[in-house]
């Protein structure tokens, strides 16, 4: 639970308006079209992230003590990690129907259980181990479709690398989340957030060598957008876990795919396919399980504590 944890209603709305932030964001990036590197991306996305978040915390008076940490290290790590996964995970936005991008990269929380459970030993029972595998299947009936394609060439192919770029992407993601429930332990929440965008950017000018578009006008405004709508969902995510349970906002994540396909719909033309509704229904049926098993879980830790004496 949240420290606070007094406002549920609250938690839920500012995880709403953070889904729409996100998804802002992406529809900035598949705006800026394919031809922008994705290394480039990246960092517009995490530099112009500090933008927003620098002033909120300026506002909170709490930038000069989000600076000071004991784990440069691990912040760094985990900027690596979480860079990494968002260079994967643009890449395949640019390639992908933008629906099929966000369905995919809800195999995230299922890589999540599946690393905290071999890198960090957590005991995870029977009934997690199953929602992963259902959840898993559900994003290959969305992926195989894109996979398949990579025999075709041009069009198809490039589906076909989207695909898996999204899916290396959660994989990855799922190595960061680890890094950064190591560092939730001894670190700032804003410290955290604030050294993720600032990691991102230096990490991503490493990718200059292997060149960088020259942008027009609207490309740069869009990847400007991208990294204020980015740092702005950050910050709108925060605050909703201050009001309520993860449990109880992280359910309102999956609206992100209902607005996906009526904005792809929109701006882009893009139609949902069958076997993407029907592997999303499966993988968020899933992640919706996973949840409730958190949240179950966590009510019978904190009963546990209760019942036990103290030494």
């Amino acid at each position: 639970m949240a420290p606070e944890a007094i406002n549920p209603l609250k938690g839920i709305a500012l995880k709403l308006f953070s889904v729409v932030a996100f998804l802002g964001m992406q529809t900035c990036i598949k705006s800026a079209g394919p031809d922008v590197e994705a290394g480039q991306v990246t960092f517009y996305r995490s530099a112009f992230a500090l933008v927003p978040i620098m002033a909120y915390l300026a506002f909170r008076s709490d930038l000069r003590a989000a600076f000071y940490t004991n784990n440069m290290f691990g912040h760094f790590k985990r900027g690596f990690l979480g860079i990494a996964s968002m260079g994967f995970g643009f890449y395949g936005l640019v390639k992908l129907p933008l629906p099929d991008a966000i369905a995919i990269g809800y195999a995230t929380p299922l890589m999540g259980v599946v690393c905290a459970a071999v890198f960090l030993k957590e005991k995870v029972r029977i009934y997690r181990w199953s929602a992963v595998a259902v959840g898993v299947c559900g994003v290959m009936i969305i992926s195989w479709p894109k996979l398949s394609m990579f025999d075709d060439g041009g069009f198809g192919n490039a589906q076909a690398i989207g695909a898996a770029s999204v899916l290396m992407s959660s994989f990855l993601a799922g190595f960061a989340a680890i890094q950064t429930r190591q560092l939730v332990s001894t670190e700032k929440t804003s410290t955290i957030v604030l050294y993720f965008s600032l990691s991102g950017a230096i990490f991503a000018l490493v990718t200059i060598p292997f060149g960088w578009s020259a942008l027009t006008f609207w490309q740069a405004f869009f990847l400007i957008a991208s990294g204020f709508c980015g740092g702005v969902g950050q910050l709108l995510l925060t605050e909703a876990y201050r009001n309520a349970d993860v449990s109880t906002v992280a359910p309102f994540d999956y609206t992100s795919i209902l607005l996906g396909i009526v904005i792809a719909f929109i701006l882009f033309g893009d139609i949902p396919t069958v076997t993407m509704l029907i592997g999303t229904a499966i993988t968020v049926s899933a992640g919706i399980f996973i949840i409730y098993r958190e949240h179950k879980l966590g009510l019978e830790r904190k009963a546990a504590r209760k019942a036990t004496p103290p030494a």
